[in-house]
């Protein structure tokens, strides 16, 4: 029997080694470099503030930088496909909205990803509820006034939305199928122009996710008929549920959740879990969230898979019956 030279034998292992590539480093390791956490909106988005802060909080809490990867376009679509194929080794997670982590893959033909199969839930960070609004002179100061007003005079109110398919768009398409109501439907883009048609008497009603409305209702400029929101927001204690003013289950928010693409180990999932859970508990959080309109969510992953699942059987219908496609 013939023996290798022993420093022959250390020369093939090595080279076996360097052929194999580096060992994937585990999970009780992670991280032991830099996170990309993927925004899939511009700098300066709800998305982009929440994103920004929470990758401090990830930061000091993990013990390793986390950076933040603006990849907008395509309502998002952009930057959650990147993820989606992105290795799954905790390196590279997703800031999600509703669009990317449910409605999107109801509405855009050429989506390259399921949310549901390309992506593990880690948690639901917030919610902003839609907000219904009206013009300060229109003849109905509650939600149940404004579809009596609608049935009384239907074709004549012209309801404001963010964009066609967006949560603001298919929560009026909600409103008219539970009111049985009809409203004229007015398309901008963004926020913005709803407020000015709003406040210059030019459209009726808007609906909107609720952050950027709030100083005008505040104010008095605008008048808030109902927030879908399943409680009453403590930065406008006045403004009533959507069930209060009589349509139960009457809910729509624009919400933000962390997710990693599938595969990504269970213990990474439930350290960056933990990570933001606690940063939803800290000062800095619900600052932000009182100024931004945003309810903190947090819960297990499994509570994200839950809420993501409930989202896509509510809207898809919808989404359906009004053939929103793009």
């Amino acid at each position: 029997m013939r023996f290798r030279p022993l420093a022959a034998v250390a020369a093939l292992a090595l080279g076996a080694a360097l052929a194999a590539g580096p060992a994937p480093a585990s999970a009780q390791d992670w991280p032991s470099r830099p996170i990309t956490m993927v925004v899939p909106f511009a700098a300066g988005t709800t998305s982009d503030v929440i994103g920004r802060a929470l990758v401090e909080h990830l930061g000091r809490s993990l013990g390793q930088t986390v950076v933040i990867d603006n990849r907008s376009g395509a309502g998002g679509n952009i930057g959650a496909a990147s993820v989606a194929k992105a290795p799954a080794d905790g390196y590279t997670i997703l800031l999600a909205t509703t669009g990317q982590a449910a409605t999107n893959k109801l509405m855009y033909k050429d989506i390259t990803y399921d949310p549901q199969k390309d992506f593990a839930p880690v948690v639901l960070i917030g919610r902003v509820p839609v907000v219904v609004t009206a013009r300060p002179d229109l003849k109905a100061g509650t939600l149940a006034e404004l579809i009596a007003l609608a049935k009384a005079e239907p074709g004549k109110l012209t309801a404001g939305f963010p964009g066609n398919g967006t949560l603001g768009h298919i929560t009026g398409l909600l409103l008219m199928a539970k009111g049985d109501i009809k409203l004229g439907q007015a398309q901008y883009r963004g926020s913005v122009p709803i407020m000015t048609d709003l406040l210059g008497g030019h459209i009726d009603v808007g609906m909107d996710s609720m952050a950027a409305y709030v100083p005008n209702i505040r104010e008095g400029k605008l008048k808030a008929l109902a927030i879908a929101s399943p409680q009453r927001w403590s930065g406008l204690p006045n403004v009533p549920t959507a069930a209060e003013s009589g349509l139960p289950g009457f809910e729509a928010a624009v919400w933000y959740a962390l997710l990693a693409p599938a595969g990504t180990p269970p213990a990474v999932i439930a350290k960056l879990n933990a990570a933001t859970n606690s940063f939803l508990q800290t000062d800095q959080a619900r600052q932000m969230f009182d100024r931004l309109g945003v309810i903190a969510a947090g819960g297990t992953p499994q509570d994200l898979a839950a809420y993501q699942q409930a989202e896509i059987a509510k809207w898809g219908p919808i989404i359906k019956a009004a053939n929103i496609s793009f």
